[in-house]
């Protein structure tokens, strides 16, 4: 009897489909969104069971890890340059996940609300702006209480998306910044304390008094940091918010046949906060696996939904405006793998 029943155990086993195997994905880079990131890629194995493994190591290591090909996807804040998309052979397409704002924050005794133009910030980092009370800073802060407090600037020492999205932006506002320093996701910082990622920006300005730091938005809210106004193109000093994000994006007109590679820093508009961007992932157009290719395009058109993008508004992230969520969807029909149309 236990033989037959063995037997019999056996044929239904042989008999019953097994299920494909799960493609789970892995990815690297920009840590801008990773807050936003760690929360989709939770709440998508919840519902799917298709786990995405994310290493927030920065824009330039995502990009290198992407360019190697030991990741499934790349995220960056700064765009790859026409040389590094070359490096894969044009096997790249930049897709805007969200928004975010990246933000001037501080530490200084009673963290006195601050304002900032792009003169003054070029300024301050480059190294002739060395105290809190100097006379550009007070102009610009009437009323403030400034110590005589010597300014340490913190940068990110590693490649990183976010400061190519403020290098962008201090190059589009001062021109000695642009021929002195440049726009880069790593460049030669003539003064300061580096911090790796934007959680080592965070903890630097946290710790030490008289620091000045740029990181994204919910990186200083979520650890109680002040963020400064900062006086965008049209002359008002507008704080970091998700209105004000959005507000940047306001211009933006993508064409049918974009690239999506676009640079929103200092935007018109009064309402505009001027340092922000789209952040984006690095995918294949055509990919070499069919199973990772296909479970890439279902999680992207998940990431462009009402769902997804409502979570990034909950984060203080700003959504992708409907026209640019509509490109990207439309975009995701002409992914490959092998050469050949996902299904």
């Amino acid at each position: 009897m236990r033989g037959a029943i063995a037997l019999l155990s056996a044929a239904l086993v042989a008999c019953t489909p097994s299920k494909p195997a799960q493609a789970n994905l892995n990815g690297a880079g920009a840590t801008f969104p990773n807050p936003l990131y760690t929360s989709w890629f939770a709440t998508y194995a919840q519902q799917t069971g298709v786990k995405i493994n994310y290493q927030s190591i920065g824009s330039g290591g995502g990009i290198r890890q992407f360019t190697q090909g030991t990741v499934d996807f790349g995220a960056t804040d700064g765009p790859m340059t026409d040389e590094q998309i070359a490096a894969v052979e044009r096997n790249v397409l930049h897709l805007p996940t969200a928004l975010g704002a990246v933000t001037i924050t501080y530490n200084l005794p009673g963290s006195p609300e601050l304002q900032f133009d792009g003169a003054t910030l070029s300024a301050i980092y480059q190294g002739q702006i060395t105290r809190w009370n100097d006379p550009r800073i007070a102009a610009l802060n009437p009323g403030a209480s400034l110590p005589r407090t010597d300014i340490l600037p913190v940068y990110r020492s590693d490649g990183s998306g976010t400061t190519f999205i403020f290098t962008d932006y201090l190059g589009k506002v001062s021109p000695e910044w642009a021929q002195q320093v440049g726009t880069a996701t790593s460049v030669s910082w003539p003064v300061g304390l580096g911090g790796k990622g934007n959680e080592g920006v965070t903890q630097q300005v946290k710790q030490l008094v008289g620091t000045i730091g740029y990181v994204e938005l919910i990186y200083a809210l979520s650890n109680d940091l002040p963020v400064a106004k900062i006086k965008n193109a049209d002359g008002q000093f507008v704080a970091p918010s998700l209105v004000s994000t959005t507000a940047a994006a306001g211009t933006v007109d993508f064409p049918a046949d974009t690239d999506f590679r676009m640079s929103i820093t200092n935007p018109p508009g009064a309402e505009a906060y001027p340092i922000a961007s789209f952040t984006w992932l690095l995918v294949r157009p055509d990919a070499p696996d069919a199973a990772k290719a296909k479970a890439m395009k279902d999680f992207l058109e998940w990431m462009v939904g009402p769902e997804a993008q409502d979570m990034a508004k909950a984060m203080r992230y700003a959504p992708l405006p409907p026209g640019v969520a509509a490109l990207v969807k439309e975009r995701l029909t002409t992914l490959k793998a092998g050469g050949k149309p996902l299904n």
